[in-house]
Order: C-alpha cells, then structure tokens, then sequence
C-alpha cells in the first residue's frame, strides 16, 4: 500500500493542528446557535471525527450517504442521496463537513436540498479544495488546505475503496490508478 504513495502531502501532526483551528473557528461562529454537522460518508469520517473532537460547544453529528462518481474517477453530474438524515433539522444551522472538494457538483446540490429542508442556514466545511476542477460556483466558508489537480489518498480518502486507513494525505502513483482504467 505504502509502495502505492507518490508524495504525503499532510502529515498527522499538520493536520491534527489544521483540525484544531477549523474546531476553533466553528467553537466562535456557531457558538450559542443551534449546529448540526452533517458528515458526507464515506471520505469526512476521519476528518470530522478529529474535529468534533476538539469542538467545545454543543451540538449535533449527523451524516450523509450520496453518490455521483458511482465506480467511475469523474463525476456523473447525477446525484443520488444512498444515506439521509435522521434529525430534523429545521430551523438549525447546518455545517456539511467534506473531506475533499473536486466539482462541487455534490455540495452544491446538498446545500439546496438542505435549505429545502428548512435549516437556519447551510455552510460548507472541506479538508482539501481542488479548485482546478470546480464546475460549479460554491461558497466554502472552511477550507483547511487547497491542494494541486491531483489523486489524493488517506486519512478517510479512498482510490477504489483503499487506502483510507492511512493516517496522512498523500497523492497517489499515476501509474496506480491509471492501471484501473
């Protein structure tokens, strides 16, 4: 699996303290309002694990099951929710915490889903923008690293349901993943 590693682009250290000051910024802005943090499985469950960790004010942890790559490296542009909430979250202040931004075709889709809903309002959390391949415009109020147009692998991203035990970033081999196709 290690063979597989082109370069760690974030260790555990970086992003232990890069979860520290997102958990900060959420502890000042959402404090004495009603937050929910709604997880994107299966890529954010490292990340917003780590992050409600160091999270000081009350709320709620949620998650989200949705599909627009299917089995494919490029989106389909269709996006199809396979887990929904379980809370209600009208009137709440919803925090969509993303592991990775690509095309933003998925966030941008949830955010109006979930003002649909009736939420107080519906921010964008993402660990990693790639924003060489946004096609849609997308307000990300908490970014924690913007990264190259890369295959990126670890700390909860997968390449083919692998590799998201890795305790880092990293990129992946070209050869890996085009070997795939």
């Amino acid at each position: 699996m290690y063979d597989d590693i082109q370069e760690i682009l974030f260790d555990q250290e970086q992003l232990a303290q890069k979860c520290q000051e997102l958990a900060n910024q959420v502890n000042e802005d959402y404090k004495n309002k009603e937050l929910v943090l709604v997880g994107i499985l299966k890529g954010s469950f490292m990340f917003m694990s780590d992050l409600v960790k160091r999270t000081t004010i009350p709320l709620e942890i949620e998650f989200m099951a949705v599909s627009s790559y299917g089995s494919s490296t490029e989106s389909s542009g269709v996006v199809r929710i396979l887990k929904d909430l379980d809370t209600d979250i009208k009137g709440k202040h919803v925090l969509l915490v993303e592991d990775i931004i690509d095309s933003g075709t998925t966030l941008t889709y949830l955010m109006d889903y979930l003002k649909g809903r009736g939420a107080a309002s519906v921010e964008i959390m993402c660990l990693l923008d790639k924003p060489a391949r946004r096609t849609q415009v997308l307000p990300v109020r908490y970014v924690g690293y913007v990264i190259p147009d890369a295959f990126i692998i670890g700390y909860g991203i997968d390449y083919a349901e692998r590799y998201r035990n890795l305790p880092f970033v990293a990129t992946l081999k070209e050869e890996v993943y085009r070997s795939k196709d």
